[in-house]
């Protein structure tokens, strides 16, 4: 990555970049981050993974999706730049991610933005998105997910996500655990850059932390994150509270637990997919067991069993029946694998089923009972391929564009 952004002249150096990590709420972090600028007046770059629906979602401008036509100007432009880097490296040629990282970058220039939101995609020591020199970084949660790639203990995950700190630049931690946030600290040091500390300025209190109109303590807890960041920023990017508060009551990011009406059938998206996410949503179910005392009906689909087995075992907890569904990804898993990890405790029905089957048309959901909530919860693909059967505007899904 460092050899194909100097042969494209060093795009990633023409927008202020704020640099997010983290193994769960670097997504929201990064939206609500975006919208506090904007709210501000600001010019705004987001760059996020993996999309929802369209692949443009990655790249946005003042939330403008890259359009296709662009994705396939910038493909054109980018594969004899990606040849002389590879050659010039003595490297393999440049991955899918690193082609989106350089759209995204060449894209912030072209369109002046004022200042970049990045989100890492894997990691951050080794993540293609890493050759930004950044205003701060931030680190919003440190779990065990994708461990075969960067460790198998909280300890080791941390080291990876803190290779985003850059000497002298400043860190912003959420809440970390004890084990993750010594680490973290101890490589702050190491490269003198100062750690701004959620759980310092905020404490562990929910009522405490900043509102914001996406639902559930978590994205309080975020909030809090992009509030500290809002902060830290030099002065001349004039973010008052006002714009703050503002801005975090105008955040748009779609799948995280996030409450649609289908005809009359509330249903709700949310992106759980790993064992810090499945925490979260045992809160959540929680919440809304007080409302809907007969469980609701659960949509699940998951990538890998060391991510299905905290989940099932949640969902198991408070689903009035559970729905087994096979997201259209290579490494999802079968109806068969999500089945065995089921607890023997539960008792209510169990559905496998599709999509299609349970979203036949985009104002209508056959999961469940005609009065049931419904939760779809799981996999970032499962909830993309349901948006793209209930929301037709955003168009087909491409799912087949994703890169893990």
């Amino acid at each position: 990555m460092r050899a194909l952004v100097e042969v494209l002249g060093h795009p990633e150096r023409a927008v202020p970049v704020i640099h997010v990590a983290g193994t769960n709420g670097k997504g929201s972090v990064s939206a609500m981050l975006e919208s506090i600028l904007r709210t501000a007046g600001w010019r705004t770059g987001l760059y996020t993974s993996p999309h929802l629906v369209r692949l443009g979602e990655r790249v946005q401008v003042d939330r403008k999706l890259l359009t296709e036509e662009e994705i396939i100007a910038y493909t054109a432009e980018l594969r004899p730049a990606a040849a002389k880097a590879a050659a010039r490296a003595n490297e393999e040629p440049a991955t899918f991610f690193e082609f989106m990282t350089a759209m995204a970058f060449l894209q912030f220039q072209r369109q002046r933005a004022d200042v970049a939101v990045v989100e890492v995609g894997l990691g951050g020591r080794l993540d293609a998105t890493n050759v930004v020199e950044p205003e701060l970084a931030v680190i919003t949660s440190i779990g065990l997910d994708h461990c075969e790639m960067l460790g198998d203990t909280v300890e080791k995950i941390a080291a990876e996500k803190a290779g985003i700190i850059k000497p002298g630049r400043p860190v912003v931690i959420g809440r970390l655990p004890l084990e993750a946030e010594t680490i973290v600290r101890a490589i702050a040091a190491e490269r003198g850059s100062g750690v701004i500390s959620v759980r310092q300025e905020f404490g562990e209190e929910p009522g405490r932390y900043p509102k914001t109109n996406l639902e559930g303590d978590y994205q309080r807890w975020n909030a809090a994150t992009a509030t500290l960041v809002a902060r830290a920023l030099p002065s001349r990017w004039k973010l008052t509270e006002e714009a703050i508060a503002r801005g975090l009551q105008r955040v748009n990011w779609p799948g995280r637990w996030q409450r649609l009406t289908l005809g009359s059938r509330p249903v709700i998206l949310d992106t759980s997919h790993n064992p810090e996410g499945a925490a979260v949503l045992e809160s959540n179910l929680s919440r809304l067991e007080k409302t809907d005392r007969t469980g609701p009906a659960v949509i699940v689909g998951v990538l890998g069993t060391a991510r299905a087995r905290p989940l099932l075992e949640v969902i198991a907890r408070h689903a009035g029946v559970i729905y087994l569904v096979v997201p259209n990804q290579a490494r999802a898993c079968s109806h068969e694998e999500l089945a065995a990890l089921l607890p023997a405790t539960f008792t209510g029905r169990v559905v496998r089923s599709t999509v299609p089957e349970l979203f036949p048309t985009a104002e209508s959901c056959t999961a469940g009972r005609g009065g049931d909530t419904v939760v779809v919860t799981g996999s970032v693909y499962l909830i993309g391929e349901v948006l793209a059967r209930i929301d037709p505007e955003r168009g087909a899904n491409e799912g087949r564009l994703q890169d893990f």
